[in-house]
């Protein structure tokens, strides 16, 4: 081994010798890289608008935002336009800059495009040309900025920043402090990067969205007909549409695209023809200003956003999926060895998604995408080691590529020849297999024993067993069986020693783990989430003392898993359910699991069992959940079948800094009385079949004379068949009451109702015609069988509401 190094250092020496005769260095390549090929194009003022579609929401939004008066005490606000390369920001920017309305709103305007180099001397120099039309040389910034700031100081002006990627906090602060101007002066930048927003103290960043199919429609059309639409052109209609439906709305797709176009007039054979040609894949002609964003990332970003290229077009991927991933490749080694891998993963996505290769899917916390044009950015700067394999690949005609492969993603439909997957067998250093659409049960023996996978991944399959030569591949780290059809783990499974993810969520049939289970000594990540058919914790799960994600556990009695196996799991995170707790015998083990000690816990389900009979104990029950106090961050707490008399005392108290969300049902047995007014950060209640509740506390959730600040918005009610009354929060928005046989009242409903529903409460009595028609905010109401409520609506009383019964 120690002469092939030598040799090999050698060489290298050989090559920097040559270099350095050559007189080329890193930085030599780095200038000409920089003055050539991946120079920016640096943008004016000026604008055709004929050539602008679909911008005019846009434009409005800010308008607001530039002409209204400051809310803050500052006289310069900053105003930021976030957004994908080549989504139109700088369009968006001279619309603005040249609205007509300006004019008379602004003395000055000045327009600067800063690009990546962000040199306060340079950018001051071309703010003071701009003001004072004057070519002046300054011996040093101070004058310049003394100078800037006497030609501004007193006017209202309006400063566009175009192409802003500095995120250097000091560089800005130098720039901005000449920037001072009258009341109502403006700051508008555009940028790719939520970050440079930050920097500069920008009010909510405006994120630019794509194109609307219509409106992508008029600019194809423009660029490759000179027309605002197809009008004149009909018989271009469809295959027009089907290509923006290729370049999804980014607007430097579509004027690249016409571009191609132009020169083809309107020969609809020429445009089905530019449509399934091979433009689409080589991407030359759209990319560009996109990989301008990669050039720009950080090297350890940028074999991050490479992997991606495993992903296909509109795959929705979870961020924490992608973190493990990259973990288990090994990307994520932090030269500061106080953040876990995890968190650097979590930091690097954040970064990533800021700079807009990731997109949040709207109304979903942790689904993310890629835009069809950053999926390609991915594939192309990806290189040779990753390929995505589907069926229609004649794998027999890749026979040298396939030895490069380090990493694959499988793309087949279900019941084709498992042949293709045999053929893997000549991706000897095989790192990464991921299935990401369906893969028959019969290829899973195909899959050879590789012993370099890092990585394997077969989800959502027909699968129903784990091979047993898993066994072999003691490099992997990342083991992906979720919503298979498994029913049993192998032995096989615990010799894995340096695995760090087991998934297993969603596989409704899995029934048991390995009893070598404790061997798993680097397990950071066990999911087990929606498994009902298993009802035992595996084995030794107490000593993986290096476990943050564990989905649930089950108590058992004998040598079974016991809560207080918890106590050494102090960097537990995310949603963690106890099932079983009635077979808790010793409140002390309770104590010990320390469950306030796992502060990154976020969801916790508490669940005893449904059966009520006479081997529970309540006064235990009580003494139990006594000792089970929650981490003060919690965000959810669900509580089922508790048996207890009362709630422990740490639930009456403000023990809580984040709760969120709390679920209480079945806890039927002797629970009389419940009290959440403390817990002042509850946005969302659901209390269900606690048949002998009879009051929710009088100290709770409105409390007029209280000092805390509520922001209670949704409560539901059902089958709570002893309770009397309830008392609304004055925040609540939506208000739902079902099978409350016992209810007779409601205290005063609040202003703020926006929906409110009441079913199956045969006592409940009317309300009054003045406390009716303060519900000015009411959108919605059904009452529904409550036969003592029927007069109490008279038609007319809201002409807004769109649903009543």
């Amino acid at each position: 081994m120690r002469p092939m190094l030598n040799e090999i250092n050698n060489k290298l020496k050989v090559f920097v010798k040559k270099a350095k005769d050559l007189s080329i260095g890193c930085s030599a390549i780095a200038q000409q890289r920089s003055n050539n090929n991946f120079k920016r194009q640096e943008q004016t003022s000026l604008i055709d608008k004929s050539k602008v579609f679909g911008r005019e929401v846009d434009q409005e939004k800010l308008l607001c935002k530039l002409l209204g008066d400051d809310s803050c005490n500052q006289n310069v606000s900053i105003i930021s336009i976030v957004g994908l390369g080549g989504v139109g920001k700088t369009t968006l920017a001279q619309l603005l800059y040249n609205n007509e309305k300006f004019k008379a709103h602004f003395e000055l305007k000045v327009w600067v495009c800063v690009s990546d180099e962000f040199d306060v001397l340079t950018i001051s120099n071309k703010i003071y040309q701009s003001v004072t039309r004057e070519n002046k040389n300054f011996v040093n910034l101070d004058q310049l900025h003394v100078a800037l700031q006497e030609k501004h100081s007193n006017k209202r002006f309006l400063l566009m920043l175009a192409d802003v990627w500095n995120e250097d906090q000091d560089k800005w602060d130098v720039l901005e402090n000449p920037l001072k101007g009258a009341p109502g002066s403006k700051i508008i930048v555009t940028t790719r990067k939520t970050k440079v927003s930050k920097v500069m103290n920008c009010v909510e960043p405006y994120v630019l969205g794509i194109l609307s199919d219509n409106d992508a429609l008029s600019l194809l059309a423009k660029s490759a007909l000179d027309e605002p639409n197809f009008h004149k052109h009909q018989s271009l209609i469809s295959v027009a549409r089907l290509i923006t439906e290729k370049c999804k709305g980014l607007p430097l797709a579509l004027i690249a695209i016409g571009r191609v176009l132009k020169g083809k007039g309107n020969d609809e054979y020429e445009w089905y023809k530019l449509l399934k040609s091979e433009i689409w894949s080589s991407n030359d002609s759209i990319l560009p200003a996109l990989k301008l964003s990669y050039y720009d990332l950080p090297s350890q970003l940028k074999q991050l956003f490479a992997y991606c290229c495993l992903f296909p077009k509109d795959y929705v991927f979870n961020k924490k999926e992608l973190v493990l991933l990259w973990m288990a490749e090994g990307f994520l080694n932090h030269p500061n060895g106080n953040m876990s891998m995890e968190s650097v993963g979590f930091e690097y996505f954040e970064e990533l998604q800021a700079r807009s290769f990731f997109q949040q899917l709207t109304g979903k916390e942790s689904k993310y995408t890629m835009h069809d044009l950053m999926n390609d950015l991915a594939i192309s700067v990806a290189g040779d080691f990753f390929y995505m394999l589907d069926d229609k690949m004649d794998v027999n005609a890749r026979n040298e590529a396939f030895k490069k492969f380090r990493h694959i993603s499988y793309l087949g439909q279900r019941g084709v020849e498992s042949g293709k997957l045999v053929e893997l067998h000549r991706s000897e250093r095989l790192r990464t297999f991921l299935t990401v659409t369906v893969l028959d049960n019969v290829l899973v023996d195909s899959i050879p024993q590789l012993q370099f996978f890092r990585v394997l991944s077969l989800t959502r399959k027909s699968i129903t067993n784990v091979p047993r030569s898993v066994g072999v591949l003691k490099h992997l780290r990342y083991l992906n069986f979720s919503e298979t059809y498994l029913k049993k783990v192998p032995e096989e499974v615990s010799e894995l020693y340096n695995l760090q993810s087991l998934l297993f969520s969603h596989c409704m049939k899995l029934i048991s783990f390995p009893l070598s289970f404790h061997k798993l000594i680097n397990l950071r990540h066990l999911d087990m989430t929606d498994t009902p058919l298993l009802i035992k914790t595996p084995l030794g799960m107490g000593g993986l003392t290096s476990i943050q994600t564990l989905s649930k556990v089950i108590i058992e009695r004998g040598n079974g898993f016991k809560v207080s196996e918890l106590k050494d799991m102090s960097n537990l995170q995310g949603d963690l359910t106890i099932e079983a707790l009635e077979k808790v015998t010793d409140p002390q083990q309770a104590m010990d699991a320390n469950l306030e000690g796992k502060k990154d816990l976020v969801s916790l389900d508490m669940e005893w069992s449904d059966v009520f009979d006479d081997s529970r104990n309540s006064n235990l029950e009580y003494e139990v959940f006594q000792m089970l106090r929650p981490p003060t961050k919690l965000n959810l707490l669900d509580i089922y079948y508790y048996g207890g008399m009362k709630f422990p005392s740490w639930f009456v108290g403000p023990s809580f800094d984040k709760l969120k969300e709390l679920m209480i049902e079945n806890c039927c047995l002797n629970l009389v009385e419940l009290s959440i007014g403390l817990i002042s950060t509850l946005e969302y209640v659901f209390i269900c079949c606690c048949k002998k509740l009879l009051s929710i506390g009088e100290n709770d959730v409105n409390v007029g004379s209280s000092n805390r600040k509520y922001v209670l918005r949704e409560v539901n009610l059902s089958h709570c068949e002893s309770l009397e009354s309830y008392n609304c929060a004055n925040t609540i928005e939506k208000l739902r009451i079902y099978n409350c046989d016992s209810m007779t009242s409601l205290q005063e409903l609040p202003s703020s109702l926006r929906i409110f529903v009441v079913a199956n409460c045969k006592n409940l009595k009317s309300f009054s015609h003045e406390q009716l028609q303060s519900l000015t905010s009411l959108e919605e109401i059904k009452i529904i069988r409550c036969e003592k409520m029927d007069d109490s609506f008279p038609c007319g009383l809201w002409p807004h509401v769109t649903s009543s019964q």
